[in-house]
């Protein structure tokens, strides 16, 4: 096996191009390592990427928008309070990864990476509306964090791109953002279903919305229909049981131990209801604590 600790993102993405057999990149490492060790992936290159500048850096942009390294751990989130006021959502989905252990290493590029339709952080980072920045052989390229998983296991990245910076829009005002999982244990488990919502209100009328779903489908799903169900009203009842059957049609879910399509479809549109709620309390300045799902 060849290690590399390289002290660019371009150097990386120059090293893994030019790499033959099985490339992994090592940032927070909590899954590449259990991998090695447990043989189920010997990667011939690995490629360390957290000695290179800024990628352990949260950064606030003077328009509001956030600067996330790809190296920055969960518990390293959950310590930023400043984030935390603007993005509840994305920091409470990334705090629901692992133990806290896991929490000290494990980051939301690598949560994305893996591929794993059921990643609590990815439908979070979908509704808020993440970028990343993608370096490759030909330079620089900004995608949404959605396009990135194809399926489970799977991604978009051509061979030689590395997710090198993600990018969280400015939060302005009026807007929350929440994430609640359903699973069967109270932690430790992985999610049988996943929702995010992130919306805006004037006065008490939601203005814009966006609902993402995860582990219902090979990707995580951002569901319009389900955000076009919110859009205009105040939450009403109404709205919420628009929201709820929204969000179950658009469930492509397969049976597995840990659930069958009708309840992982059922529980989409409970939970929906949920993390809208909690969303525009967010929004109207109410704060709540200790949600999880």
């Amino acid at each position: 096996m060849q290690y590399h600790s390289p002290a660019s993102f371009a150097e990386a993405s120059q090293l893994a191009a030019a790499a033959t057999g099985t490339t992994r990149f090592l940032a927070g490492g909590t899954d590449v390592l259990v991998q090695l060790r447990a043989d189920i992936v010997t990667p011939d290159t690995l490629i360390d990427i957290k000695k290179i500048p800024g990628t352990r850096d949260i950064t606030r942009n003077a328009d509001g928008s956030w600067t996330l390294g790809v190296a920055v751990s969960g518990a390293e989130m959950g310590e930023h309070a400043a984030l935390v006021a603007d993005w509840p959502g994305v920091v409470e989905a990334m705090n629901l990864v692992g133990s806290t252990q896991v929490q000290g290493r494990a980051t939301l590029t690598g949560n994305l990476c893996n591929g794993s339709p059921a990643a609590d952080s990815v439908p979070a980072m979908v509704a808020a509306g993440v970028t990343a920045t993608v370096t490759g052989p030909n330079g620089e390229r900004k995608v949404p964090v959605g396009s990135i998983p194809t399926g489970p296991g799977r991604t978009s990245l051509a061979k030689g791109e590395v997710v090198s910076a993600l990018h969280i829009p400015a939060r302005g005002e009026h807007a929350g953002d929440a994430y609640l999982r359903f699973i069967p244990r109270s932690e430790m488990d992985i999610a049988v279903v996943g929702c995010a919502v992130n919306l805006r209100l004037d006065g008490d009328t939601i203005s814009e919305a966006r609902v993402s779903l995860g582990a219902v489908a090979p990707t995580v799903l951002l569901v319009e229909d389900a955000a076009a169900a919110i859009v205009g009203s105040t939450l009403d009842d109404a709205a919420l049981d628009r929201l709820a059957a929204a969000a179950s049609a658009a469930c492509k879910p397969i049976n597995d131990k840990r659930g069958t399509i009708e309840f992982r479809t059922q529980v989409a549109g409970v939970l929906a209801r949920r993390v809208a709620r909690i969303a525009y309390a967010r929004a109207k300045g109410e704060i709540i604590k200790g949600h999880h799902g």
